[in-house]
């Protein structure tokens, strides 16, 4: 199948894997690529050493066009990207700021960039500055999503910007990748079901949890970390809910995640106070 997606990213099939922390590692990534699709790199939960040595493995393991993505209000965001940018990685994907200056970058060695977005405005907006195509996220996407189904959101933006699109949120079939493609869109991308295969890292408690819960087991609220987010019900969810945020909680576990990261705390919990 040819799209405007697979001739833009140089793949086989019209389909991406989700860049999702602690599961779209190196080796999913590249097996995703391998298969003719296009795996993503998450690099949110990476330090700049760890992003640079994952891209390494990523090319170690497929010979393939592959993506690596930027969560830019996320702290030590903006370092990752610029070793994205020095590793000369085929695709950046951008999400949750302005990534013109990405943009600017990647187009210098012939890189492609495709923004994440969730409203027309914010399609509109990076599209202003050059971006090549855009990750369209709706409802129903697991993990942050828009407030508007992806039933409506990609013919919204369909009709406001005229960039290859890539739909998420909803989409794990050919039946369903069809239905994206009668909408407007150029592609799909896929995280749960990608999740749940034998290269994904997730614990096999998990995905079987995925694989057994109905399409009404989920919930949409801001209480689970602050942005609007899908998670599956669970008992840890429905607690993690009904505490909404726990500012004292998250100061400790911000100390963890700043060694994780290898941000000094200060600088760590002033940049997530900045983004509000």
């Amino acid at each position: 199948m040819k799209t405007r997606v697979t001739e833009l990213f140089g793949i086989e099939h019209p389909i991406l894997l989700s860049g999702m922390s602690w599961i779209s590692t190196p080796r999913l990534v590249a097996a995703v690529s391998n298969a003719g699709g296009l795996g993503i790199l998450a690099t949110g939960v990476y330090n700049p050493e760890q992003t640079r040595k994952a891209i390494r493995e990523v090319r170690e393991l497929t010979d393939r066009p592959f993506g690596a993505n930027a969560t830019l209000y996320f702290p030590g965001a903006r370092e990752n990207a610029q070793v994205l940018l020095e590793e000369k990685v085929p695709l950046i994907n951008f999400s949750m700021g302005k990534g013109d200056w990405i943009v600017e970058g990647a187009h210098r060695y012939g890189g492609k960039v495709i923004a994440t977005v969730t409203t027309a405005k914010h399609a509109q907006s990076a599209a202003s500055y050059g971006t090549d195509a855009l990750l369209v996220t709706g409802n129903e996407a697991a993990g942050h999503g828009a407030g508007v189904s992806s039933l409506v959101l990609i013919q919204r933006i369909r009709e406001a910007v005229d960039l290859p699109l890539v739909a998420a949120g909803g989409f794990a079939t050919g039946r369903a990748l069809l239905a994206a493609l009668v909408l407007g869109a150029d592609g799909i991308a896929m995280g749960t079901r990608f999740m749940n295969t034998q290269e994904s890292p997730a614990h096999d408690a998990c995905k079987a949890a995925s694989r057994q819960a109905e399409a009404e087991e989920t919930l949409y609220t801001t209480r689970f970390d602050g942005q609007p987010c899908r998670v599956l019900l669970s008992e840890g969810a429905r607690k993690a809910v009904k505490r909404g945020l726990d500012l004292k909680r998250a100061a400790f576990n911000g100390i963890e995640i700043s060694r994780m990261l290898g941000v000094p705390y200060p600088k760590m919990a002033l940049g997530i106070l900045a983004q509000g």
